[in-house]
């Protein structure tokens, strides 16, 4: 892997979640190859190096030439220990966030997790972020009944490696170990068919946001500051083509709902079912005072609970200036793209700085 320095890099890096991402949707579309190939740059996917590899930058971010469009907890964490990592744009995605319970338990709403077992999964690795989604799903959930985590139980349930999502939890709501589980997304939605779980609290039905705080919501796009250091221009550039994938996104959903099966591993009912709310906003990325303080407050519940190695000050992470150059870069793209096709129109009366030619 390629160390980035003073020279322009011949190789840049990517990673994402296995969840609705611009980027996925840009490599998917061959947006990012086709960005840079022209001047011999390589645009790879951590998901095809090693696992071993791959796992490991994922969640450490320690590669210079790597963004990272994923879950925030392992984002925070590698913040926290120190990582020289700048956050350059925020999603948030609805995705199925619900609390289950057995058929037959009579649980329907958050008052009745007072007191009960609730699952709590433990991973054997670097940075558990599987269990503070549970603890921040059943916060979430505990909240609307004005309850806190103190006011139920918490039972540990070891996730053996390599498992599906949620079988571990799901296994033990079914043997009546536990009374509840946290899930999310569309492998969620499958695996509690299988189980004949049924939803007790529908997060997704709360129109408050900040009780589905939780490690996608929001979603931060995070690169290293070495990269935006020596080469702002590349980073405004990838940012670019994710703004204009995220803007093709909504007139094509038939396309995008095959790219969301192929991300998450997941069959059509449970796309159909996570993501039922994939509206012209869905992957829009900013950086707005409302995202950044939906996050600050899932960095404080993170401090709060030991996930995180020191406080992280989320609006000085922030950088917008590689978030607005892409955005102009965007732009005009765009009207360069409705004058081929409207030749007689106007142009437009300003140039951006950033429509000279690519070195």
């Amino acid at each position: 892997m390629t160390a980035v320095t003073g020279a322009r890099p011949d190789e840049l890096w990517f990673t994402r979640c296995p969840v609705p991402t611009a980027t996925g949707i840009a490599a998917d579309l061959g947006l990012l190859d086709a960005e840079f190939a022209a001047e011999g740059i390589t645009v790879r996917s951590l998901q095809d190096v090693s696992a071993d590899v791959a796992a490991d930058h994922h969640y450490t971010h320690a590669l210079p030439g790597l963004f990272r469009e994923g879950g925030n907890v392992p984002a925070l964490w590698a913040r926290s220990r120190g990582e020289e990592t700048r956050l350059v744009g925020l999603t948030w995605i609805e995705e199925r966030q619900a609390i289950l319970v057995r058929a037959e338990s009579g649980i329907a709403s958050p008052e009745q997790l007072r007191g009960l077992r609730l699952a709590v999964p433990r991973h054997d690795i670097a940075i558990d972020f599987w269990r503070a989604m549970a603890l921040h799903g059943f916060a979430g959930a505990l909240s609307l009944a004005d309850a806190t985590l103190a006011d139920a139980r918490w039972v540990e349930v070891p996730a053996a490696r390599g498992g599906g999502q949620w079988e571990a939890e799901l296994a033990a709501l079914s043997r009546g170990v536990v009374d509840a589980v946290y899930v999310k997304g569309a492998l969620a939605v499958e695996a509690a068919v299988r189980y004949g779980a049924v939803v007790a609290v529908d997060l997704d039905a709360v129109p408050d946001r900040a009780v589905r705080i939780n490690n996608g919501t929001p979603r931060p796009i995070t690169v290293h500051r070495e990269l935006l250091d020596r080469h702002p221009e590349l980073v405004s550039r990838f940012l670019a083509v994710l703004v204009e994938a995220a803007d093709w996104a909504p007139e094509h959903p038939a396309e995008v709902a095959r790219i969301l099966g192929a991300e998450t591993g997941a069959g059509a009912f449970g796309v159909a079912g996570a993501y039922r709310e994939l509206g012209p906003d869905t992957l829009r990325i900013d950086l707005s005072a409302e995202r950044l303080d939906l996050l600050a407050r899932q960095e404080r519940f993170l401090f709060e609970q030991g996930f995180l190695a020191g406080p992280v000050d989320v609006p000085a992470w922030a950088d917008p200036e590689p978030l607005r150059l892409a955005r102009e870069l965007a732009d005009v793209r765009a009207r360069a793209r409705a004058r081929a096709t409207h030749p007689h129109d106007p142009a437009p009366s300003r140039i951006s700085p950033l429509e000279v030619p690519h070195e």
